[in-house]
């Protein structure tokens, strides 16, 4: 179940660059077929229940909700929105049954690691010398700043924010292959440089030195391998970095005003909220109902809201921004317990100015990670103390 889940996921990502909707049915609908068949050969094991469920149903419920009983002012966007919910819902559930087991859990923490060290490096690659080509091969509108199969620079550091913490923590904690995770962490954290995401590069830096100081605090590495690990990944980030070059996005950083645009979007969504707090104006109705309440006019097509929490709240009303938070909270402290699980954490902020979640298969590699974090959560309290994934 696992590596058909992970071959949905490779497809799911490795295609969103395509201008067409069947990738995304494709991935959608194998989703449906695999949770279909997780649930009629997992009948003797009962679902993990933990509280991403409650959020992902909501998303479901208060779509459904806006539809029977006329409360979305697009019809069409709000039931395209209740599938991709279906869907994080589904992948969340399948996940989680894969992962039943520690050494599954290990085993596909691992993927996702080497998966997200593969697509940092054609990603960078390409946008050296893709020739503003997806793939060196196709040539489709907006690809000058692709990374890789991703479109979106800000999508794209999210993706490696998700993975980022995963090779730093094992670069710090394996004694079998030190130098091979150091240099997937150092691929995947200059690539981010490489994409000029602002935010994507703030946050990741951050993850590094979270990650770092959460390790050595908690002595998971101590004496003179704590010394020699941190040096390891010091001098292959560094070099990595340099290779990619810091300009660009130093550049970007020093602008004056980051957040142009982006907060006339904001002031807009509050308005939004303010008129419809409760049910909202409908999932996936954002851009109809935001020429309602724009405050100024860029000449530029609003397609999101640019900050996923404003947007699930002008959407859904505030309890579903509510639930979304608390599911912030969930993952934040998960993530804290097992510091691999840290990405989850920066996506979730990251998505205070971007929208990282308006893919399906995108979204879905996010559901993925809080699947693997409920996982270890029942993994541990199975066993009644804290699962250390590198035990063998």
């Amino acid at each position: 179940m696992s590596i058909i889940l992970a071959v949905l996921l490779t497809f799911g990502i490795w295609t969103l660059w395509v201008p067409a909707v069947w990738p995304v049915s494709i991935f959608e609908i194998g989703v449906f077929v695999l949770a279909g068949w997780a649930v009629c050969h997992t009948k003797r094991q009962p679902p993990i229940l933990v509280y991403p469920l409650i959020p992902l149903s909501f998303g479901v419920l208060i779509g459904s909700y806006q539809l029977v009983a006329h409360r979305t002012v697009y019809s069409f966007e709000t039931t395209e929105s209740i599938v991709r919910w279906v869907t994080f819902l589904c992948v969340f559930f399948v996940a989680t049954i894969a992962l039943r087991e520690e050494h599954d859990l290990r085993r596909f923490r691992d993927a996702i690691l080497w998966f997200g060290g593969i697509t940092a490096l054609v990603a960078t690659l390409q946008s050296f010398t893709g020739e503003g080509k997806i793939f060196w091969l196709f040539t489709v509108e907006d690809c000058a700043r692709a990374m890789g199969p991703i479109l979106s620079y800000n999508h794209y550091a999210a993706f490696i924010e998700l993975v980022l913490p995963l090779g730093i923590y094992q670069a710090l904690r394996s004694s079998e292959r030190p130098y091979l995770y150091a240099g997937l962490a150092a691929v995947l954290y200059a690539s981010v440089i490489a994409c000029t995401s602002r935010a994507g590069a703030i946050l990741s830096t951050g993850e590094i030195l979270v990650v770092v100081a959460l390790v050595w605090q908690r002595g998971l590495v101590a004496g003179r391998q704590a010394g020699l690990a941190l040096a390891r990944i010091a001098v292959v980030l560094v070099l990595f970095t340099l290779i990619v070059g810091w300009q660009a996005v130093w550049n970007r950083l020093l602008q004056p005003d980051p957040m142009a645009f982006r907060r006339e979007l904001d002031i807009a969504s509050l308005h939004m909220i303010k008129d419809n707090p409760w049910t909202g104006v409908g999932l996936g109705a954002w851009p109809t109902a935001y020429p309602k309440y724009a405050i100024v006019d860029a000449g530029l097509y609003a397609n999101q809201a640019h900050c996923d929490w404003l947007q699930w709240t002008c959407e859904g009303g505030i309890p579903f921004g509510i639930a979304m938070v608390l599911l912030f909270v969930w993952s934040l402290r998960l993530g804290y317990r097992t510091i691999w699980g840290l990405g989850s954490t920066s996506v979730f902020i990251h998505a205070c100015v971007d929208y990282p979640f308006s893919r399906p298969a995108l979204g879905s590699f996010f559901i993925v990670m809080l699947a693997m974090l409920a996982a270890h959560q029942v993994q541990a309290s199975n066993c009644g103390a804290p699962v250390d994934p590198e035990r063998r």
